[in-house]
């Protein structure tokens, strides 16, 4: 036979004492306030929010590929071959990384240029779906195809004045989310 506690004693005294509301409210003001700290360093500092990014990207690289060197190490149930490739490629890794960490801008560099290439293949789908006419309007794909592949040609040309670019987009966008999140989040209810 199942019982079920009491209605009149809370659970958790925490939620009871403080309110479902207002832990969601301190979450929200946290989180927003934070987004208005981020956004503001990305549109007055992007050059420091950038050289933060490639640098954290770095670690990050690191930190994976001594990951992959400890599995290859590790893992016996992996046969030679896989486990020589994982190793391998954990070493690549781990030096892609140091490299990273050793010149942030030139990783902010080869970042714009993977984005100028996923722009530009973006573009020639786009172009190929307006010949095709699978998109509709036509005229639609044809825009968005020759828009994407300049974008990406530009990023190639200037990588960090694209990357750039992305930090202020990204940091007015920010600003924005944040600043809303403030003005329109539940109000408090006041006691009876």
């Amino acid at each position: 036979m199942m019982t079920t506690p009491p209605l009149d004693r809370p659970t958790n005294p925490l939620a009871a004492g403080l309110g479902v509301l207002t832990i969601h409210r301190g979450q929200l003001v946290a989180v927003a306030i934070i987004g208005i700290i981020l956004g503001l360093i990305g549109l007055f500092l992007p050059g420091v929010a950038l050289i933060t990014v490639a640098i954290l990207f770095g670690i990050y690289l690191v930190a994976s590929g001594i990951f992959r060197i400890n599995a290859a190490l590790l893992a016996h149930s992996l046969s030679v071959g896989v486990r020589w490739l994982t190793g391998l490629l954990g070493v690549l890794v781990v030096v892609a990384g140091v490299i990273c960490l050793a010149d942030p801008f030139r990783s902010l560099v080869v970042l714009a240029y993977v984005i100028g290439i996923g722009w530009i293949a973006e573009g020639i789908v786009d172009l190929m779906a307006a010949v095709q006419g699978s998109v509709h309007p036509r005229w639609f794909g044809w825009v968005s195809g020759v828009i994407s592949i300049a974008a990406g040609i530009v990023i190639f040309v200037l990588p960090a004045v694209g990357v750039t670019t992305f930090v202020f987009i990204g940091a007015i966008l920010l600003l924005f989310v944040s600043f809303s999140t403030l003005l329109t989040m539940p109000r408090r209810t006041k006691k009876a």
